[in-house]
């Protein structure tokens, strides 16, 4: 197992967790709705970033790209489990317009998690574009074999 592929695995299963303890919070939340969106998050990220790093080493990266890609996932990841969390404890609605329905925050909640959520989704989607094109790469041919 990588370095990365490790550090992607910690991360993963510390979201999860963290996804866990948020559904005990989400009753008390302004918008429990939302704040179940932040508790699914939180968990399918958490279980996102296990499975890409297990599947790191196969999708052979280069040094550069693999910390970029592994930075925006794992920015990706948090924040959206934050952003979502937040929507749930503020009431924010202008992210979360589903989930935030008839809720309503002040403008810099509202804006400061759209915003977040803006982030998120060009993060994963740069991220997840990246790794799909990887999987797709051909690969690398096998060494030649000695001759006895």
């Amino acid at each position: 197992m990588t370095r990365m592929s490790h550090r992607l695995l910690r991360h993963g299963l510390l979201l999860f967790f963290l996804g866990l303890v948020t559904g005990f919070a989400v009753p008390a939340m302004v918008n429990p709705r939302a704040g179940l969106a932040g508790h699914v998050e939180g968990l399918m990220n958490g279980m996102f970033l296990v499975v890409v790093g297990l599947a790191w080493p196969a999708l052979r990266l280069s040094e550069r790209t693999g910390g970029v890609v592994s930075w925006l996932l794992l920015f990706g990841a948090y924040a959206n489990w934050v952003a979502t969390t937040a929507s749930g404890i503020l009431g924010t609605s202008k992210g979360t317009p589903i989930a935030g329905a008839g809720f309503s925050a002040g403008t810099l909640a509202e804006n400061t998690v759209f915003g977040v959520l803006v982030l998120v989704g060009l993060s994963m989607t740069t991220a997840c574009g990246t790794l799909v094109l990887r999987a797709w790469r051909p690969k690398p041919p096998a060494p030649p074999r000695p001759r006895p």
